[in-house]
C-alpha cells in the first residue's frame, strides 16, 4: 500500500483541529479517533492508508451539479411516462418530484457546507442520527450506484446499436469498452473525474437547451411544414390519460404514476455532496452548486417535460411502437420522434450520440459517487479498512475497483430472454427504492441536525449557507417521498393487476434497508443520538482554518465575469 507523509497533531496551533478532509486525523487522539460514534481515524491509519484530495475546481463541481448524473431518463424514459400518462400529467409529475427533491437539496447542502466530508451522507447519518443508519444508508447507496453503473451502460451499449454496423458487433465488446473507459476516469485522479464530467456536462446542457428552443420554435410553426402545433396533442388526444382505472381516478393514477418515474430520473442529484469532501473551498462552491440544482430542474426537467407534451402526442403510433419493442437508442427518444414527425430529418444521429454520452457519463457519475460511499464506510469502520487506501493523487483505487467490479453484472443484460436478463432486471428494480430511501435519510439527518444547532446553541443565522422555512421543508421532502416508497407498486394492487413477481419487483427494496439498518442496530448496539450528543464539531475547526487559504477569483474584463458566474 503506498503511504503519504501526513501533517502530524503537533504541527497545528493549539485549541484547533488537523484537517479533516479526508484525513481523518485528530489532535486528541492517535488512536481510533472516535466521536458521536463514527470512528474518523488515526495518524497511523492515514500515514498507511493516504487519504482523498480536494482536486475538484469550481467549475467542475457547479456542472457537476448542473449535468452530473442526467443520464437517459431525461432522454428515453419519459417516453415511457408520456405514453403511459399523457402531457399534463409528466409536466406535473416532474414538477412536484422537482419541488421536493430541491427541498431535500437544501437540507443536504446546508449540512454539506457546515462539514464538507468524502461520501458526505452516511456520515452525516451516523454524526446526527444513529451508527446504524449510515451503515444502512452507506450500503444501501453503494449497490444501488454500482447495479446503476451496470444499467448506464447496459442502455450506451443499446444505444450504439442504432447506428448501422455498430449492431452487428457482439454488445459484450461495446459494455467492456465502456467499462474500461469509466475505471480509467475515476482511477487515475479525481481531477481527471472532474475534468471528464465537465465536458460530458457541457454537451448535455448544450443539448438540452438546443432541444428547448428546437421545441419552441417547432411548435410555433418553424418547421419544413410550417405547421403551428401549439397544445394540440393536449386537446387530442388529451392532457391527462387514464391509467389503470377509468375517470379521474383512472386521471389521477396515471399522474402519480408519473411521479415515481420522475423521481428515478432524479437519481443521483445528491452528487454534488458526495464531491463535497474533494472539492476546492467547499464553503463557497458546494452554496453555489446547491442552488443550481433549482435551475437544473426547471430548465432541464419541468421545460423538458414541457417541451416533449408539444412535441409528440401521447398516443403517437412510432412512440408507442418504440416503447413495446424497447427499439435502440434514438428510436426510442420522444425527442427524436417529435423531430422526425415535424419534417427535420438530420437530427436523430446526433441526438443518439449525446443519449451515448448522457449514459457513459452517469455511469462515470455513478463509479465515483459509489467509491467514495464505500470509503466512508470504511472512515465509520462500517467496510473493511482496505478501502482506505488511497494513491497518492487521493484517489481510493480499492473503493473504485470494488464498485467497477460490480458493473461485471452489466453482461447479464446480454442474455436477453433467460433468467440472467431477469435477475438483472430487479437488480434494476432494487436501485430506484434504493435512492428514495438515500433522500429520506437526509431529509432525518437534517431534521436531526436542526435539532441538535438549537441544542447546542448554534445559530443557524451564523451558517455559512442557511436553507429556507426550516425544518418544515425537511418534513415535507420526507413525507413526499415515504409515499412514493410505499405507494409505488399500487398498480398491482388493481383488481385483475395481481402479480406476485411485479409485487416483489416494486417492494423489495423496503426490506433491503430495513435488515441492513437491524444487522448493525442489533450486533453493534447503537443508539438514537439525542440532540446534545449528535457529533456537530469533529473537523470543522480545520475546515474553517482553510477558508482563508482559497484565493479569491477577481474578474479581469466581463468574459471573466461571466466566467465566474457560470463556474
Amino acid at each position: 500500500m503506498e503511504k503519504r507523509a501526513v501533517p502530524q497533531p503537533h504541527d497545528y496551533e493549539a485549541g484547533t483541529t488537523p484537517p479533516y478532509d479526508g484525513n481523518g486525523l485528530d489532535e486528541r487522539k492517535n488512536d481510533k479517533v472516535q466521536e458521536g460514534g463514527a470512528v474518523l481515524g488515526s495518524v497511523d491509519d492515514f500515514e498507511q492508508y493516504g487519504y482523498v484530495a480536494r482536486g475538484l475546481k469550481s467549475r467542475h463541481v457547479q456542472f457537476i451539479a448542473l449535468g452530473g448524473t442526467i443520464g437517459t431518463g431525461l432522454f428515453l424514459g419519459i417516453g415511457s411516462a408520456l405514453t403511459r400518462a399523457g402531457p399534463l400529467s409528466v409536466l406535473l409529475g416532474y414538477t412536484f418530484t422537482g419541488i421536493a427533491v430541491f427541498a431535500m437539496m437544501q437540507c443536504l447542502g446546508e449540512m454539506a457546507t457546515w462539514l464538507p466530508l468524502p461520501g458526505a451522507i452516511p456520515q452525516f447519518c451516523a454524526r446526527y442520527v444513529d451508527d446504524a443508519l449510515g451503515f444502512a444508508v452507506g450500503w444501501n447507496n453503494w449497490y444501488s450506484s454500482s447495479i446503476t453503473i451496470c444499467a448506464e451502460i447496459s442502455a450506451a451499449s443499446v444505444v450504439i446499436g442504432y447506428w448501422q454496423g455498430a449492431a452487428e458487433i457482439n454488445v459484450a465488446v461495446w459494455i467492456s469498452l465502456l467499462l474500461v473507459l469509466v475505471i480509467c476516469l475515476n482511477i487515475f485522479a479525481v481531477s481527471v473525474y472532474g475534468e471528464a464530467e465537465f465536458c460530458f456536462a457541457s454537451i448535455k446542457m448544450v443539448t438540452i437547451v438546443g432541444l428547448l428552443i428546437m421545441a419552441f420554435i417547432v411548435d410555433l410553426g418553424g418547421n419544413p411544414e410550417h405547421e403551428r402545433l401549439g397544445f394540440w396533442y393536449w386537446q387530442h388526444p388529451g392532457a391527462m390519460k387514464e391509467y389503470n382505472a377509468t375517470g379521474d381516478l383512472g386521471r389521477f393514477l396515471g399522474l402519480f404514476s408519473t411521479l415515481v418515474n420522475a423521481a428515478f430520473s432524479y437519481a443521483g442529484v445528491e452528487l454534488v455532496a458526495v464531491a463535497a469532501g474533494e472539492a476546492e473551498n467547499p464553503r463557497k462552491n458546494i452554496p453555489k452548486a446547491v442552488r443550481r440544482v433549482f435551475w437544473r430542474i426547471l430548465f432541464f426537467y419541468v421545460l423538458g417535460s414541457l417541451a416533449i407534451g408539444v412535441l409528440v402526442a401521447s398516443n403517437d403510433p412510432h412512440l408507442l411502437s418504440a416503447q413495446e419493442s424497447g427499439a435502440a437508442g434514438a428510436a426510442q427518444s420522444p425527442w427524436v420522434i417529435g423531430i422526425q414527425n415535424a419534417g427535420i430529418a438530420v437530427l436523430p444521429s446526433i441526438i443518439n450520440a449525446v443519449i451515448l454520452t448522457s449514459a457513459s457519463s452517469s455511469a462515470n457519475a455513478f463509479l465515483y459517487t459509489g467509491s467514495r460511499y464505500l470509503y466512508a464506510l470504511a472512515q465509520n469502520r462500517q467496510a473493511p479498512r482496505v478501502f482506505l487506501t488511497c494513491s497518492q493523487r487521493g484517489v481510493p483505487y480499492w473503493s473504485v475497483l470494488m464498485t467497477a467490479a460490480i458493473g461485471l453484472l452489466t453482461y447479464l443484460s446480454v442474455d436477453k430472454n433467460g433468467g440472467a436478463a431477469k435477475a438483472f432486471e430487479w437488480f434494476q428494480n432494487i436501485t430506484t427504492i434504493a435512492g428514495l430511501f438515500t433522500w429520506c435519510s437526509i431529509c432525518v439527518a437534517y431534521i436531526r441536525f436542526h435539532k441538535a444547532l438549537e441544542a447546542q446553541g448554534i445559530d443557524r443565522d451564523t451558517l455559512v449557507f442557511k436553507s429556507a422555512f426550516q425544518p418544515y421543508t425537511a418534513w415535507f421532502a420526507l413525507v413526499y417521498f415515504a409515499v412514493i416508497i410505499l405507494f409505488n407498486g399500487f398498480s398491482v394492487f388493481i383488481d385483475g393487476n395481481w402479480n406476485v413477481s411485479d409485487f416483489v419487483a416494486a417492494y423489495i427494496g423496503i426490506p433491503v434497508f430495513f435488515v441492513l439498518f437491524g444487522v448493525w442496530k442489533i450486533l453493534k448496539r447503537t443508539k438514537w443520538k439525542s440532540p446534545l450528543e449528535a457529533d456537530l464539531h469533529t473537523g470543522k475547526a480545520a475546515l474553517d482554518a482553510e477558508d482563508g487559504h482559497w484565493p479569491d477569483q477577481v474578474p479581469r474584463n466581463w468574459l471573466e465575469r461571466f466566467w465566474f458566474w457560470v463556474a
